[in-house]
Parts: structure tokens; C-alpha cells; sequence
């Protein structure tokens, strides 16, 4: 359902967030600087969207590649940035072997996912990244686990310290953590947290 709704609006999505002029100045610093901290190997952007994010990091020198279920977005993301990897996949199955990556960015990817299905989700990603590596979440915070209406489809806010500890039990260490409300936006919300070992 969630698949077919960005393709649905895929190019109205990508009008509006398809480049990373649409990500606020603070984002880039968190993310950047998380990024080369686990520059050691590949990074993967799941969801990645129409590739803005990916495109990002690979101008920063790293090693990163995008996964995205909806066609739409990947096919886009292919001919905007041709230099970069970007092939379809989900979050619950990265197709990738067990500590392969040195990092995974999760922007926004989990906001439509049911609750239930989140712990299951992380356990893939504490799966694939090698210990020591990071987790990078953007997601909507907010007072209580609840959906609400997004644009797109039902949604979901997160607390941040429920889905902090959702993140621990996964087998990460919780490192940092921010929740903010910009001008005109939704109260956001960041986890950076760490594999153990």
C-alpha cells in the first residue's frame, strides 16, 4: 500500500523533497558527520527515496549506495545520478551479508511502517552492520506512539526515548539523540546509534 501511494505521486513527491536543497542546513551537519565517522566501508541509505540523500554523501567522497521499494523512485534516482548505486529492496530484507556495511541512514524510510513491525526491521539492520558501525533514524517524534494523517498514508509519531529503547533492544547503543520543531514542519526527531558488539 505504502508502495503504491509514493508511486502514485512520485513526481509531485520529487518537485518537492527530490533534491537535498529541500533537507534543513542542521540535517546535513548531523548526517554528514555521522557519515564520516563510519566511512570505514559502505553506507546504505534504505529508502533512499529519489536518491537526494545518497547523491549527498557520494559528493562527500563515500562509499553508499540506495535501496528503495518503490520503482518509481529508484528509476528516477538512476537517471539523476547515474554514478551512484541505487537498486530496489526493503528495509526487512537488505539482501546484503550479515556485517557488511560500516553504517545504514534510515531518513524518514520507517515513519509508515506499522509499529509491530519496527523491532523486526532493526534486527535486520543490527544484521547487516558490522559492530561498531552507526544507525542513523530520522522520523516524526512526538508525546505518545500514535498514527496520524500523513499526505501520503497513515503515518506514524514516535516518542523518542520508546524508540530509543526499540533501537537497544536491536542490538545498537544509543549514542545521540535530538527532537526539534523547525518553522512549518512536524516535530522531528533523530537517533545515532552504534552496533554492538
Amino acid at each position: 500500500m505504502t508502495v503504491e501511494a509514493y508511486g502514485q505521486r512520485a513526481a509531485e513527491y520529487i518537485d518537492l523533497f527530490g533534491t537535498i536543497d529541500s533537507v534543513a542546513a542542521r540535517d546535513r551537519e548531523l548526517v554528514g558527520a555521522w557519515a564520516h565517522k563510519h566511512a570505514t566501508g559502505q553506507i546504505m541509505d534504505v529508502g533512499c527515496g529519489p536518491g537526494q540523500w545518497t547523491n549527498w554523501l557520494h559528493e562527500q567522497g563515500l562509499f553508499v549506495a540506495g535501496v528503495d521499494p518503490t520503482p518509481e523512485f529508484v528509476a528516477h534516482a538512476q537517471r539523476q545520478y547515474p554514478d551512484v548505486e541505487f537498486k530496489l529492496g526493503r528495509a526487512e530484507a537488505l539482501d546484503v551479508a550479515d556485517a557488511s556495511l560500516s553504517g545504514i541512514l534510515a531518513w524518514y524510510s520507517l515513519i509508515h511502517t506499522p509499529p509491530q513491525e519496527i523491532p523486526g526491521i532493526l534486527a535486520e539492520f543490527a544484521r547487516c552492520v558490522e559492530p561498531g558501525g552507526g544507525l542513523f533514524l530520522g522520523f516524526f517524534e512526538g508525546p505518545e506512539l500514535a498514527p496520524f494523517d500523513h499526505k501520503v498514508v497513515t503515518a506514524y509519531f514516535w516518542p523518542i526515548d520508546v524508540l530509543s529503547r526499540t533501537v537497544e533492544e536491536a542490538g545498537f547503543s544509543v549514542t545521540a539523540r535530538e527532537a526539534r520543531t523547525d518553522p512549518g514542519t512536524r516535530r522531528q526527531g533523530t537517533i545515532v546509534a552504534i552496533r554492538d558488539a
